[in-house]
């Protein structure tokens, strides 16, 4: 059975890999996309979107903890994440720091590589974070109360 790619966020650090990885999942009229992308390339992102291969999109600096918090926030709001894509190459090439924000966004995480007649997924070998930066627990989840969250978090 092949993989079934509907409700993951997808990391674009390379505009042309997420370019064909979601035409050749979602270009076929009858097969509406499910995807959420997230990159700092929103000029991409917005051409993704218009083509109607993606859901959703969000900016994201994957350098910057604050803007992977926002969105893991944004995520835990506003989709059902199943869970994580990243292109093999853009992960194997991510240096210490930049795997745990990586390993943060979710417990499930996949890596995309290409072949002939395809994709192949193979999960993320590294342990899962959890942490403010996931976007599938409580911690990403945006309080009304901020003092109940602050006595809540003091305990």
């Amino acid at each position: 059975m092949p993989f079934e790619v509907n409700n993951y966020l997808l990391i674009d650090n390379d505009s042309e890999f997420s370019r064909q990885f979601t035409e050749h999942y979602f270009a076929q009229p009858h097969r509406p996309s499910t995807l959420v992308v997230a990159g700092a390339n929103t000029r991409q992102l917005v051409k993704l979107m218009f083509d109607e291969l993606i859901k959703d999109y969000c900016y994201c600096d994957f350098s910057n903890e604050i803007s992977v918090s926002e969105l893991a926030s944004y995520l835990h709001e506003h989709h059902d994440i199943a869970g994580v894509l990243f292109n093999e190459t853009d992960y194997l090439l991510a240096d210490d720091k930049q795997r745990f924000i990586f390993n943060s966004l979710h417990s499930v995480r996949f890596l995309i590589k290409e072949a002939e007649d395809g994709y192949l997924f193979e999960p993320v070998a590294d342990i899962a974070q959890n942490n403010h930066l996931s976007c599938q627990t409580e911690i990403a989840e945006t309080p009304q109360d901020l003092d109940a969250l602050c006595e809540k978090l003091n305990n």
